[in-house]
């Protein structure tokens, strides 16, 4: 007897591991042929992929010391000639202390993107439990949450960070801080228009009518309904951090040197645009395209993973 539920034990467990690998299967099978279908969103990916991994490990690919200055090599124009026999070239060029362009570029891009992913999880995580409780609550709670939110977007959130900063000193952490304080409120509004659209539905009635509590109506049914909004406000936010902190930065409110990023190359590189185009032109165009990635990537899962459509 033993022996027969211990082989029916096995029977059940192995039919249970082929039914989750088959699930997993169906929703990477999916997740494949959705992006197969939108060649524009793959390529953007795959770009935006690429930007983020040769960022991330640039102490490991960087040609040259992003800090370490050399007056002999001071505004060089790209090349694809060596400036030493055994040396890389600098297929960027070099600044106005002589420092490699690209390597700058690899590290600016760890700068911005952190600062950028950091503001947005800790802002959507304060935006999105406000506008859920808001939104599912109703009532006074409603009324004084979005008071609040109303009263912190009246003012331009670019003047709010620089105010901030000015009076804390520039940094990278008050820096990050600042633009906490105005990115929350676009992730709380979504978050109660988003709500209180499935609130309403004949779903929500019926759950509630069976005696279903408000605990388990959030998590099982209206969350993963708000999901894909979450997940596409978060990419799109990316973009918005990612400029503002190039904005900040540009002005010298940002991220100080010796470090860099995107928007503080632009900013020491604009004095010499005249003469080194190399300085401004390809940190710009980074930007451009790593915010131009994420937007592409940003509509298409709103497009493609919204489960109300």
């Amino acid at each position: 007897m033993n022996f027969k539920e211990k082989k029916i034990k096995e029977r059940k467990s192995s039919v249970k591991n082929s039914k989750e690998q088959i699930k997993q299967s169906n929703l990477y099978s999916r997740f494949q042929l959705k992006f197969k279908g939108n060649k524009i969103a793959l390529i953007a990916f795959i770009i935006l992929l690429f930007i983020i991994i040769v960022s991330f490990t640039a102490p490991l690919i960087t040609p040259y010391n992003p800090t370490k200055s050399d007056i002999r090599q001071r505004l060089k124009p790209p090349t694809l000639n060596s400036p030493t026999k055994d040396g890389f070239p600098h297929i960027m060029g070099t600044d106005q202390q002589g420092r490699d362009v690209l390597s700058r570029l690899m590290y600016g891009g760890r700068v911005s993107i952190s600062v950028a992913f950091t503001v947005v999880v800790i802002s959507s995580l304060i935006g999105i439990t406000i506008g859920i409780v808001s939104g599912y609550y109703g009532g006074w709670v409603d009324l004084l949450l979005m008071r609040l939110v109303d009263i912190c977007s009246s003012f331009p959130g670019l003047l709010i960070a620089l105010t901030f900063v000015m009076v804390l000193g520039p940094s990278q952490a008050n820096l990050t801080l600042a633009l906490l304080i105005v990115g929350w409120m676009v992730h709380a509004r979504m978050a109660r228009s988003q709500v209180l659209t499935i609130r309403e539905s004949t779903m929500v009635e019926a759950l509630q009518t069976i005696g279903c509590s408000k605990p388990r109506i959030f998590i099982i049914h209206i969350f993963p309904n708000i999901l894909p909004q979450i997940i596409t406000v978060f990419v799109l936010e990316m973009a918005h951090m990612i400029m503002a902190e190039a904005n900040m930065s540009f002005l010298g409110y940002g991220i100080q040197p010796p470090a860099s990023s995107w928007g503080l190359m632009i900013g020491d590189g604009r004095e010499y645009i005249t003469n080194a185009w190399w300085l401004v032109v390809f940190p710009g165009i980074i930007i451009a395209i790593t915010i131009l990635c994420l937007n592409i990537v940003g509509n298409w899962i709103k497009d493609e993973f919204n489960p109300i459509k």
